[in-house]
């Protein structure tokens, strides 16, 4: 039985993951998808078991009028079938419970926000790059993890807890009016003070767990940044300006801790109060009737019981509805993030890139990065099948720019790219980066394995291959001799995150390795080989030549001597080409492309004396 309730709902669908509603409550509905039937299922049973409860003191009271009226000797033979009627009724009850906690928390409780954090997750894979440049990934990743147990929290809550809430009261104020109306006076009196209590504090507990969750995302971020650049903090000694940087928002959470806390407070203390007025208010009004003969024994008794009952209840809303708008707060928060439409989209009907000969074209394109100042103005350039080219130019000059166009890690804002008479924006993405091979200065790894690393690179790829892509790129001995903590070696030793446990060179031979395993038509080069010594630079230099064997090549370098011998340089300055050709065919020219060569500091590319450096990032 277990089993089967936990089947109910697929924590995995394979159907695409769309964008959320940015909405509160088309939010909320569309993250049930997929599990109503099943929410349907428990407000049923919730219901049933609300009503029942409230029944039971009916019941009960019933009990006292009979004691009231029978002798232990008769008891059973004048109330037989009603006290068996009455058994039997109790026993049901464990059923709808059974069957109620199977659809609750076999079936959703841990199902939901699995499921949700499965769509979230990939829906913010396919976020553009700009994207995350404007967001810690602790902050993202803490937003998918609170949000989806916010909405299972929320819903669960208003489906639930609240259903049976009120399914109670009316049963019971049904129950109550049937000892006498006047009964319900204390009943109504106790609802509206309740009611207005919440109206106050509720609504204020929201907006401030809507603050809390916000600082906690932030608190979190900002603690995640830490560890993730823990070598910058260590070189630089600032663990103490780190702990600082962290501190204040810590500072900034506890603020809305402390809000919160004297909300509930005194949300508690006005809340008790009320209920010791319905218990002393329903205790005198039962009583008052029944000296007056309109009541028995038994509406004494239960009356009272409920009027308790309702004390209890009444603390269990309060700190469920409290939970509520934390929950809503939350999501709210959450949305911002979550909700947050893709920039950079597949078009409707966009094909697989089909790569024949690897032209690359440029077409007037022209790119901002939404600003007023351009870093790519009207550039028009085409690059041959096979055409092996570089990039050359100051900082700021547009050649990392022109990468990340060719990636479609943003969108031109004019003209067109076409890849063999193909324009980028109408192929899929996936099929055009499939089609492109990238290394690049900054390498990142991931916390994986060294065979997950270079896998990455083409994941059906054989032992043999891998081991091949590896000895080319000159990093097959050094990973023979790695090991971590867990006693793996080899290629099966994890690197650590952004693989910190490898040296730059290390971290760029494995990436070399895996774009080399890829094989793709089409390579991107930018400061490949920086972070290498010379000795490691000269011995894999013939293995990238052979790399770049029959695939167009863009290459990126400071050091112009990397990419003399390309087939053809093309010099930019400012957005714009300046001055196109080979390496000697420029000096000869004396333009800028000469003037940068005779400006090399230890074969770097170094700035014009007079001339100021771009402040736009390429």
């Amino acid at each position: 039985m277990f089993s089967w309730f936990e089947k109910r709902v697929n924590p995995y669908p394979d159907s695409p993951a769309a964008q959320p509603p940015k909405g509160f409550f088309p939010f909320v509905w569309s993250a049930t998808a997929g599990m109503r039937p099943l929410i349907a299922g428990m407000i049923v049973l919730t219901a049933s078991i609300g009503a029942f409860e409230a029944l039971l003191f009916s019941m009960l009271g019933s009990v006292v009028d009979w004691l009231s009226h029978a002798s232990p000797s008769t008891l059973w033979q004048q109330e037989r079938e009603k006290l068996l009627l009455l058994f039997a009724i109790l026993m049901t009850s464990p059923l709808l419970v059974a069957l109620q906690a199977m659809c609750k928390y076999q079936g959703l409780f841990g199902n939901f926000p699995m499921r949700l954090r499965w769509n979230y997750h990939r829906h913010l894979l396919g976020q553009s790059m700009h994207f995350y440049q404007d967001e810690f990934s602790g902050r993202v990743s803490a937003k998918v993890m609170q949000t989806a147990l916010a909405v299972r929290d929320t819903v669960m809550i208003v489906c639930d807890i609240l259903v049976f809430v009120v399914i109670y009261f009316i049963t019971m104020t049904a129950v109550v009016g049937s000892f006498d109306l006047v009964l319900l006076l204390p009943f109504l009196g106790w609802l509206v003070l309740y009611i207005a209590t919440l109206a106050f504090f509720v609504p204020r507990l929201g907006k401030a767990a809507s603050r809390q969750a916000d600082a906690r995302s932030l608190m979190a971020g900002r603690i995640t940044d830490a560890y993730t650049n823990i070598s910058t903090i260590k070189l630089f000694s600032h663990a103490q300006r780190e702990a600082g940087f962290a501190k204040s928002a810590m500072q900034e959470f506890m603020l809305t801790v402390h809000g919160q806390m004297r909300l509930v407070s005194g949300f508690e203390v006005i809340n008790h109060l009320t209920s010791m007025l319905l218990i002393a208010s329903t205790a005198g009004v039962s009583l008052w009737l029944w000296t007056q003969g309109n009541v028995g024994i038994g509406a004494v008794a239960a009356a009272t019981a409920m009027a308790l009952r309702l004390n209890g209840i009444s603390h269990w809303i309060m700190w469920e509805m409290s939970s509520l708008f934390e929950h809503i707060g939350t999501v709210q928060d959450g949305i911002n993030t979550l909700a947050r439409p893709v920039a950079i989209n597949d078009q409707s009907g966009a094909q697989p890139l089909n790569v024949t000969h690897g032209e690359v074209r440029f077409e007037n394109v022209g790119f901002a990065y939404g600003g007023e100042r351009k870093v790519i103005d009207q550039l028009t350039l085409t690059i041959r099948p096979g055409e092996k080219i570089g990039l050359v130019g100051r900082s700021g000059a547009g050649k990392s720019t022109i990468v990340n166009l060719l990636l479609r890690f943003y969108d031109v804002e004019q003209g067109r790219i076409l890849i063999d008479g193909q324009d980028i924006r109408t192929v899929t993405q996936d099929s055009l980066r499939a089609q492109v091979g990238m290394v690049t200065q900054d390498t990142s790894l991931l916390h994986r394995s060294v065979r997950d690393n270079l896998l990455y690179g083409r994941p059906d790829a054989g032992d043999e291959e891998m081991v091949s892509a590896a000895q080319r790129a000159e990093a097959h001995d050094f990973i023979q001799s790695l090991s971590d903590p867990k006693q793996r070696t080899g290629y099966d030793a994890h690197v650590g995150e952004r693989g910190v446990k490898l040296s730059g060179g290390q971290r760029q031979r494995i990436a070399i390795a895996r774009v080399m395993l890829k094989d793709a038509p089409i390579l991107l080069l930018d400061e490949a080989t920086s972070a290498l010594d010379s000795e490691v630079e000269a011995a894999i230099q013939g293995s990238l030549y052979r790399l770049m064997e029959g695939k167009t090549v863009v290459a990126i370098a400071h050091r112009l001597s990397t990419i003399a011998a390309m087939d053809r340089l093309v010099v930019l300055d400012q957005g714009h080409i300046v001055e196109q050709g080979t390496h000697n065919q420029l000096l000869a020219q004396k333009g800028l492309y000469a003037r940068l060569w005779a400006h090399q500091s230890g074969g770097f590319l170094g700035e014009e004396a007079g001339e100021d450096e771009s402040t736009v990032a390429t």
